[in-house]
């Protein structure tokens, strides 16, 4: 994130968009997602594997690394031509470093530490200098990604550190540093010398990156498909595990459906006409997607305990991942949709409370039923969304769509 320069300069060429139209998804930026469509597997695999507290916490510091890797580089391209050869060039090795991020992610607490933490360094220190090079002469985004490699140096060197410590140490070190990357964007990248950059000055493409959020949601997504359709291939295939296929399904289905069918484009409509597009970047699509995707990582290791016995009772595990996630993907959408359209998401964080509520009930249930009964919540919000949209319409009597920005989508 930092100040764009709207225009190419005559006499100081930059590898910049021009900003005449609203800027484009390129076929370079997808290509570089595919990446993380494995990095997004590796999570849901690594939760797997120690669904305890501390579990958790070391899948959410990795979710961190990896989310920040992409949207800096979703930012980065937001003002970059991926069109120049420069800007190609740098976007492949970013490609090539989280593919080794990804890689080794499983391993990243144990004897793959220094590669993860070296290739994360790489792409965060490595892409912002590529940056500040790319930039010549004195051209006003320079001073900015020189104070984001400031603190990307800094965060770094606790990753570095992290990586030659024992397993406990290197996740209070590792959660030192996503400390650290988290709180730089939101203190405007702070320098005692430079000051902080301010948000009315990020004059970013608003559709742009609302659109490569939307993509990364998807890539989750997706990556819920890939486990509810390789669990049950791998079974014994009796009524039971189709049911369960077929509810783990449409749970995903319910978070496309919720994040999607109304809020998508009027989210895009809304930032491409804010009058301070980096604000709502910075809050709405950098900082509130992480719950959500993370609640739909948490979801599909869920999913995949469903599906193996869904007969089984429940138990802490299954309500956990099943519940736990649901309620993330709604606290943070209703997060998303406050912070766009200045309105609470009522239904998603009451849709949330219920889900904590039925906890208890949910652990007595066999795996099936409790999933089952997280699915109705989520169809709930969906219903009740739809219910107060129609009313609205009613109301205006004007046939007016009830995406448009102002209407009460929450």
């Amino acid at each position: 994130m930092a100040t764009a320069g709207d225009a190419v300069s005559a006499d100081q060429p930059q590898p910049l968009r021009r900003r005449e139209t609203e800027a484009e998804v390129t076929y370079v930026e997808l290509f570089f997602d595919l990446v993380y469509v494995l990095a997004v597997t590796q999570l849901t695999d690594l939760l797997l594997g120690d669904l305890s507290p501390a579990g958790g916490a070391k899948t959410l510091i990795l979710l961190f690394a990896l989310w920040w890797a992409w949207v800096d580089t979703a930012w980065v391209t937001n003002w970059f031509d991926p069109d120049r050869p420069s800007v190609r060039t740098m976007l492949v090795a970013v490609m090539l470093l989280s593919l080794v991020m990804a890689s080794v992610l499983p391993e990243a607490y144990h004897h793959d530490g220094l590669w993860f933490a070296a290739a994360y360094v790489a792409v965060q220190v490595g892409r912002t200098a590529a940056v500040v090079l790319l930039l010549r002469g004195a051209h006003r985004l320079r001073r900015n990604f020189v104070r984001i490699l400031v603190w990307r140096s800094v965060s770094g060197v606790f990753w570095l550190l992290g990586a030659f410590l024992p397993a406990g140490a290197r996740i209070v070190c590792w959660g030192v540093a996503v400390v650290i990357d988290l709180t730089a964007a939101a203190v405007g990248f702070y320098l005692p010398t430079l000051g902080s950059a301010n948000t009315d000055q990020w004059r970013i493409s608003g559709g742009h990156l609302a659109e490569r959020c939307q993509l990364f949601v998807m890539i989750a997504l997706g990556e819920s498909i890939l486990v509810i359709g390789a669990d049950f291939g791998g079974l014994r295939i009796r009524p039971l595990n189709a049911l369960a296929l077929a509810v783990a399904f449409f749970a995903t289905v319910a978070f496309w459906w919720i994040y999607f069918d109304r809020t998508a484009d009027a989210a895009s409509e809304a930032i491409s006409n804010s009058g301070d597009p980096g604000r709502l970047g910075r809050s709405a699509f950098t900082y509130y997607h992480v719950p959500m995707v993370a609640g739909i990582i948490v979801t599909a290791a869920g999913d995949e305990l469903m599906i193996s016995d869904p007969g089984a009772r429940a138990g802490g595990a299954v309500v956990a991942t099943i519940y736990g996630g649901a309620a993330l993907f709604l606290v943070g959408h209703g997060l998303f949709k406050r912070r766009i359209f200045g309105r609470y998401g009522g239904g998603r964080f009451t849709g949330a409370a219920v889900l904590l509520i039925l906890v208890p009930l949910g652990m007595r249930m066999p795996a099936l039923g409790a999933y089952l009964l997280a699915l109705a919540v989520l169809v709930g919000v969906i219903v009740a969304e739809e219910w107060r949209l129609r009313r609205q319409q009613r109301r205006a009597g004007a046939g007016e769509h009830p995406n448009a920005a102002g209407w009460n989508l929450g």
